[in-house]
């Protein structure tokens, strides 16, 4: 029996970092592409950017239930590239430039993601009810639709649907009520530490971190007995 599952009759997948690009967080896969598409700006200019585009997202509504994942990294680049050029940092005429490919590129590691992740999903959920707690946009369905994997969930508990997020262990709640049996097992694996990990650790669920490429070196630091580097290691 691996140990990660010893004991656990459920298990509770986070979705973005997790499924969809190995640990690593999703701004150093968005960083990778604007490099291979040779967007002319340093890392730091890159990061504020990011951070903008995620605050706008936040506050207005962008990102709607039918768009897929595709749609979703299309308007993220173009809120990105735009308030670089709003910023006078990036010539006029940059998102229609550089949003289109950095997207496409994007998509396609999300999708090569996936299918690495696709066989684990697919043994766990023969054998575990799997329920996903995400903090996404309010078109996470829509995402796994297009990714076909919805028929692995028991369950979606999405952030902007439940009206809780991560770092909230409520929402982990959410997620052992939707399995209907005791945290202690429920398995629960994540991409972050201080989201993911320490919220479902605190309800009483066990857990597996998948560490990638952090946000920042302190976090790439931080070490925990239950790190995995791939979703393999579940198995």
């Amino acid at each position: 029996m691996n140990r990660f599952l010893e004991g656990i009759k459920g298990v509770i997948f986070d979705y973005g970092g997790t499924i969809d690009s190995r640990g690593d967080h999703w701004s150093e896969v968005i960083w990778n592409a604007w490099q291979e598409e040779k967007v002319p700006v340093s890392k730091d200019q890159f990061r504020e950017a990011y951070v903008y585009a995620e605050r706008e997202l936040a506050k207005t509504r962008h990102i709607f239930p039918e768009h897929n994942f595709h749609d979703l990294l299309l308007i993220k680049m173009r809120l990105e590239i735009g308030w670089l050029v709003q910023n006078g940092i990036l010539a006029d005429g940059s998102v229609e430039k550089y949003a289109g490919p950095v997207a496409r590129r994007c998509y396609e590691a999300a999708k090569n993601a996936v299918e690495d992740a696709r066989p684990v999903l697919e043994a766990l959920s023969q054998n575990y009810p799997l329920v996903l707690v995400s903090n996404f946009y309010g078109n996470v369905e829509a995402v796994l639709a297009d990714f076909d994997l919805k028929k692995y969930f028991r369950q979606i508990v999405e952030s902007a649907v439940v009206g809780v997020r991560k770092p909230d262990p409520e929402i982990f709640r959410i997620g052992v009520r939707a399995l209907g049996m005791p945290p202690s097992e429920v398995l629960v694996v994540g991409d972050s530490l201080k989201k993911d990990i320490r919220p479902a650790e605190s309800i009483g669920c066990r857990v597996a971190w998948i560490k990638g490429k952090g946000w920042t070196p302190e976090e790439d630091a931080q070490t925990h007995p239950a790190i995995i580097s791939s979703l393999g290691e579940l198995l």
